[in-house]
């Protein structure tokens, strides 16, 4: 191959021989604040003409609880068919089996891969540098990184909180630089191309008036060879820069059940970019129709609330008719827009209560493949547990919000919105100064029926209030494993530590089913070389 071709770097260290056929090696992932996973499970779960398309090198995380769920799953991809411990533990629960007994060989592997450090020191730089060399001494070209450095201090939420902290001092804050890191290891590795995740609040962050997504953007195209930067979402044009926007991806229009946009960076080095056909510049198809809460999550199995305090089935059916009875009372506070048709709401809640306390409070398996589903996701979605479900349990309310959960979920069935706050009867109006100030319009937010839920994020964690399911029998706030689905993690993905974390990491990762079609568009790239 001619030393200047695109392809000069991939050299027959990428390629085995396989019964006579030359096979091209996956592609080396170096993957940083991995999260749970999201996007590395995207990428994983690619197949090529006859092995994975991607495998992961190495894959970094900070948190203890996420970690943990990173490396579970790194062990799991050993493995072609979901080993039999694994599935009676998703039915049964309970303490998880000794991997390292049973599986010595595999869990090693996912050890090594899945690393446990925060990025920035010098124990997760000595241990990229030792993979990096590894890879170059493997003689693999084929290598990508990608990653979302943490998002707090780039949100709208973490700026408004840190702009109340009357000490905080946003030069000094390190989570506003940590892309900086990801720059040095691109700078190192200077792979074919990377994929940078980010809230879309980093498009308008800055310190000390400095715009914080243009030294983002000059330290990219920068590092190493240097890189061209795409949007995902738009149709590529190599005769300009992509604008800001351009880089803002909504995952509701790529078959995701979720209202999330979020700034999705592509790097491709630029002695390859420049010489690419402009059929194999990624970009990501548009699905052709949004694909619904109900859809998603109306075929898990039906659960009734908690209380917080002394639960137990006679205490909560007692609860909810007190609940239906301040709603029932609260109709008449004042004019209330369509009462009549959401007292007959309430009237079936009632009704059903004995059923509903008949469904209990968790679930370890599901109703049968949703109709409702887009063949692809539905099969996605329901990953290789065999029906199976984890983490389907509901958590325990205040009496007071049961009251204000059935209210605004009979008022989304009726109305087809969830209320806002001066929507609320005032008896069952929360006692806070500024509740009619508007900044609490969205304090109880029902996720609609028929249409993606509202971004899942690491709150749902603190309470349901902004998660309340749409069925205002079961009158409570999303499951963790509601929430995964919408997130798009299929069923079969555990997340360990305890509820609270749990949330956390389903609410801060990325969609891995948008993942799977980032990883998918971009293979032209490597096909190129």
């Amino acid at each position: 191959m001619c030393s200047c071709a695109p392809g000069a770097d991939l050299e027959e260290d990428d390629k085995t021989r396989v019964n006579g056929m030359t096979m091209t090696n996956p592609i080396s992932i170096v993957d940083l604040f991995s999260g749970p996973g999201g996007l590395g499970e995207g990428f994983s779960s690619v197949q090529g003409p006859s092995a994975p398309a991607y495998r992961i090198a190495v894959s970094i995380e900070k948190d203890a609880a996420a970690h943990s769920t990173l490396r579970l799953r790194a062990f799991l991809r050993r493995f072609p068919v979901l080993p039999t411990a694994y599935l009676d533990w998703m039915s049964k629960g309970g303490p998880a089996p000794d991997w390292a007994a049973l599986h010595p060989e595999e869990w090693e592997d996912a050890k090594r891969e899945a690393q446990c450090l925060e990025l920035g020191t010098r124990p997760a730089a000595d241990l990229l540098e030792e993979r990096i060399r590894e890879i170059e001494a493997s003689g693999q070209r084929r290598t990508l990184l990608i990653g979302g450095p943490p998002c707090q201090a780039y949100s709208l939420a973490g700026r408004s909180r840190n702009a109340g902290i009357a000490t905080y001092d946003a030069q000094a804050d390190h989570r506003n630089f940590l892309y900086e890191e990801y720059v040095r290891v691109l700078n190192r590795l200077g792979p074919v191309a990377f994929v940078m995740e980010n809230v879309k609040g980093m498009l308008s962050s800055s310190v000390e008036g400095k715009a914080i997504f243009a030294m983002v953007m000059r330290d990219l195209k920068a590092a190493g060879r240097g890189y061209r930067l795409f949007g995902l979402a738009t149709e590529p044009n190599l005769a300009r820069d992509p604008e800001p926007r351009d880089f803002i991806v909504r995952a509701e229009d790529h078959g995701v059940p979720q209202m999330r946009h979020r700034v999705i960076i592509l790097g491709i080095r630029r002695d390859i970019a420049d010489h690419l056909p402009p059929s194999a510049i990624p970009t990501l198809a548009r699905s052709s129709c949004q694909v619904s809460v109900a859809q998603t999550i109306g075929h898990l199995p039906r659960l009734r609330s908690g209380l917080s305090r002394s639960d137990s089935p006679a205490a909560w059916t007692d609860a909810m008719l007190d609940a239906a009875g301040q709603v029932e009372a609260a109709l008449s506070d004042k004019a209330i827009a369509h009462s009549e048709q959401i007292r007959r709401v309430l009237r079936r809640v009632v009704e059903r209560l004995g059923e509903t306390v008949a469904c209990g409070r968790s679930a370890t398996r599901k109703a049968a493949a949703s109709a409702e589903l887009p063949a692809e996701l539905d099969t996605w979605l329901a990953g290789h547990a065999g029906g199976r479900i984890t983490l389907h349990e509901t958590r325990g309310h205040m009496p007071t919000d049961l009251a204000r959960y059935l209210f605004a979920a009979c008022h989304a069935e009726v109305t087809g919105n969830s209320p806002r706050a001066e929507a609320f009867p005032d008896s069952l109006a929360p006692a806070h100064r500024s509740w009619s100030s508007g900044k609490f319009n969205d304090r109880f937010r029902v996720q609609l029926a028929h249409q993606p839920s509202t971004t899942i994020t690491s709150h749902i964690s603190k309470d349901g209030h902004y998660f309340i399911h749409h069925d205002p029998t079961q009158c409570r706030s999303l499951t963790v494993r509601e929430a995964a689905r919408l997130q798009t993690f299929p069923d079969d993905y555990m997340f360990l530590g305890n509820r609270t974390e749990q949330y956390v990491q389903v609410g801060n990762a990325v969609p891995p089913w948008l993942a799977h079609q980032i990883a998918k568009a971009i293979l032209p790239v490597y096909d190129s070389l």
